[in-house]
């Protein structure tokens, strides 16, 4: 890959529940060969919020430039979809501990954020493609029913509530600014029209337009 700017670049991926977003986001990964982090992020930030100040402080310290990530890589990653059945519910401070370690890993490598507001985060870095993927009903109902081995109507609920907790996640921690509104992002996708490979190559594309990152893949 080569890399006319020089600079590390980050690829946000919002994406509605059964979508595949994540799948897209991991294809991508291994594509452009960097790395990609969703859940990881809030494993992390969830051991480093239960800490008490002095311990937290000392920690804090010592993770900083590319330890994060090291941290992070060591932790496990999964596909499985992670449906959301509770309510909303904010904790700033944990939110706080995931916004430093999405800059800090947009400080010091080129990779991937899945969710957590990380596109609002590094809304004003030139270096970041922001994408929000979505699909139509039918099919995120049959990706979850395959995925969870559930059936029509579990997966209809879980698709409902998932997304319902997004919206009022990001609307909370950006200052009322909706997860689905297109102008948040530099490319919005359709994965059932798409397809899983499509949107790769459309996000590798959009990499090449915005920022003139040119990859063997593209």
């Amino acid at each position: 890959m080569s890399n006319k700017t020089l600079e590390n670049y980050v690829i946000t991926i919002a994406r509605g529940f059964g979508s595949g977003g994540k799948e897209v986001a991991h294809h991508l990964s291994e594509a452009l060969g960097i790395e990609c982090y969703e859940n990881r992020i809030l494993t992390l930030a969830s051991e480093m919020s239960g800490l008490d100040e002095e311990l937290f402080e000392e920690v804090n310290e010592k993770l900083r430039g590319k330890k994060t990530a090291r941290l992070l890589n060591a932790l496990p990653k999964t596909l499985r979809p992670s449906p959301r059945d509770d309510g909303f519910v904010s904790d700033d401070r944990l939110f706080q501990f995931q916004k430093d370690i999405i800059v800090r890993l947009a400080d010091t490598q080129s990779c991937i954020i899945v969710g957590k507001c990380a596109d609002w985060i590094l809304k004003d870095r030139k270096n970041v493609v922001s994408v929000y993927i979505e699909a139509p009903r039918p099919f995120c109902r049959q990706r979850i029913m395959m995925k969870m081995g559930v059936n029509a109507q579990t997966a209809d609920l879980s698709i409902s509530n998932t997304d319902k907790y997004r919206a009022q996640y990001y609307q909370y921690y950006t200052g009322g600014n909706y997860w689905t509104n297109p102008v948040n992002y530099d490319l919005t996708l359709n994965s059932e029209r798409m397809g899983i490979e499509g949107c790769v190559q459309m996000i590798i594309h959009c990499l090449e337009v915005k920022l003139g990152i040119h990859t063997e893949s593209a």
